[in-house]
């Protein structure tokens, strides 16, 4: 490549696409050409729009992102970082293997990768579903986030000074999402996957850099709310404790005194910043003056926490420790509080303290409100882990709801969030064996009818291909099962537990089978299972 004058050295203005990517084999990063493959098909369609890249499931009930003509034609006069093309010589890293190389000029540029991203405008994780072809290990989004390097490259575009720091998931040629920002804001580098351990400390100490440097950085630019958010996570964000007496609290979130701190009515407030660094003294000496324990979040949609949710809620999808919760429920903080869409509390429960916790404070735990109307274990079983599951399920709730609103339940939630999910098929197994209902069908009610008709007739219109996921989902939602989801979202490992479990490839009310849907997303991996099964 750079004989044929291919390779180029950064320079100022630069349009960098940095492609985050787990290697497929030990010799050689993608040994078929299958990664690649999809890079190059994805990087065409978003240039000349036919993939539409959309915020992730959860964002886009809540608000819309989506690329612009201008990012389009962005990406086509862009320069592309791709490790192994971009670093000399580089090598897998494996324990007690190329430990000279290690020491070469090779492995400092592979040292230096958080240099890239840091200049870098896109940030594209590469991650379709592959099978690594020496370790038979299933390659994808789960497998990607758990990697620490892969983590360290996350936070240093995501903490880097540029004001816009856009991270694009490719899923397939037919999949691109933004990624949801409590994947990464939840995933510290230190609890990170190292194949060499002794890289662990080193990369951790990067993190620590880049938290420390973007704090200071939006100390002086700005805004004052990011400068709080960072400033309040630097403990979860590096996998630390910290607590805060008063004067250093006033003095480094910038409030005039306490009672502004209590007062302030501002996204983040001292109570917001208080429950984030997960501070119970500062919390109750707050409400004490008269800070509100009910305060509902606003203008933090693009940090993941949306407009309308209450501290409550901030403090158990952040997995705040039980006694954050707690104190603000003591405080008169209402549990049942919904959000726009009809979310409570315990919909967002993180771990079996919470649940445990709000169950004593008589939180309902079977209905959830218009307009989705989704139970909480629904939200539960979607998002959090299997012992947090387990102990809704110990509260008796149903596996098998009434469907109401949009109208699906449990099993079809983890299915189609399986793949962002590390306990999906745990979970799935555990809804199961308490009688979920494996071909139970999605029955949107109401304004959901009506939101799955006009996508039905968008993709009858435009093609199914043609239109963007989201389109894809609502337009295939009614009637669909739980292997359908699974298939709808290319989940190898959740189509071959249902189908395990007795779950039969049923057409949804548009007449799609399971088959139909993985075809139609590219998700061929998916169809040699359903094909197994079928014979």
């Amino acid at each position: 490549m750079r004989q044929d004058n291919l390779l180029h050295t950064w320079q100022e203005g630069m349009f960098v696409i940095f492609v985050s990517h787990q290697w497929l084999g030990e010799a050689h990063p993608d040994p078929q050409g299958r990664q690649c493959a999809v890079l190059r098909t994805a990087l065409q369609s978003m240039m000349d729009g036919s993939l539409k890249i959309e915020s992730d499931p959860v964002t886009v009930m809540n608000r819309t992102t989506t690329f612009s003509s201008d990012e389009r034609q962005q990406i086509a006069d862009g320069f592309l970082f791709f490790d192994w093309f971009a670093i000399p010589q580089i090598t897998a890293r494996l324990e007690g293997v190329n430990e000279d190389e290690t020491r070469s000029d090779a492995a400092l540029a592979v040292q230096s990768i958080p240099a890239y991203v840091e200049v870098s405008n896109l940030f594209i994780a590469l991650v379709p579903e592959l099978t690594h072809t020496v370790t038979g290990a299933r390659c994808n989004y789960i497998s990607w986030l758990s990697r620490g390097w892969c983590r360290a490259e996350l936070f240093c575009h995501v903490l880097s000074h540029n004001r816009y720091t856009s991270l694009v998931v490719v899923f397939s040629t037919t999949e691109a999402e933004y990624m949801f920002p409590l994947d990464w804001q939840l995933n510290a580098i230190a609890d990170g996957a190292f194949t060499v351990e002794s890289d662990r400390a080193a990369v951790i100490r990067l993190g620590e850099l880049a938290v420390r440097a973007k704090i200071e950085h939006l100390s002086s630019a700005g805004p004052l709310s990011s400068y709080r958010f960072y400033l309040a996570n630097r403990a979860q964000l590096l996998g630390q404790k910290k607590t805060w007496d008063v004067d250093a609290f006033l003095e480094e979130f910038r409030f005039s005194s306490f009672e502004a701190a209590a007062k302030d009515s501002n996204s983040m407030n001292g109570i917001m910043c208080a429950v984030f660094a997960s501070d119970v003294d500062l919390i109750r000496s707050l409400v004490k003056s008269e800070a509100d324990v009910n305060f509902r979040l606003h203008g933090l949609d693009h940090f993941g926490y949306f407009d309308s949710q209450t501290l409550l809620m901030a403090a158990a999808k952040s997995h705040q420790p039980a006694e954050v919760l707690a104190a603000l429920i003591e405080l008169k903080g209402d549990v049942n509080m919904q959000a726009a869409n009809g979310a409570s509390t315990v919909f967002m429960m993180r771990s079996p303290e919470q649940v445990r916790t709000v169950v004593a404070a008589r939180a309902e735990l079977h209905k959830g409100g218009l307009p989705l109307e989704l139970t909480p274990l629904t939200g539960v079983s979607s998002w959090a882990n299997v012992e947090t599951v387990a102990s809704m399920l110990e509260s008796r709730c149903d596996p098998n709801p009434e469907l109401r609103g949009i109208g699906y339940g449990p099993l079809h939630g983890i299915a189609f969030f399986s793949r962002s999910n590390r306990y999906a098929n745990e979970i799935a197994a555990l809804l199961i064996s308490h009688r979920a209902d494996v071909n139970r069908r999605v029955q949107p009610r109401n304004r959901y009818c009506f939101l799955c008709a006009v996508a039905r007739a968008e993709c009858a219109f435009n093609g199914f291909g043609a239109s963007s996921l989201m389109t894809r989902v609502f337009a295939s939602m009614p009637g669909i099962t739980p292997l359908g989801m699974a298939a709808l979202v290319g989940a190898e490992g959740m189509t071959n537990l249902l189908l395990e479990s007795g779950a039969e490839p049923m057409a949804n009310d548009r007449g799609d089978t399971p088959e139909d849907l993985a075809a139609a997303n590219q998700h061929f991996h998916v169809l040699q299972s359903l094909a197994t099964f079928s014979v």
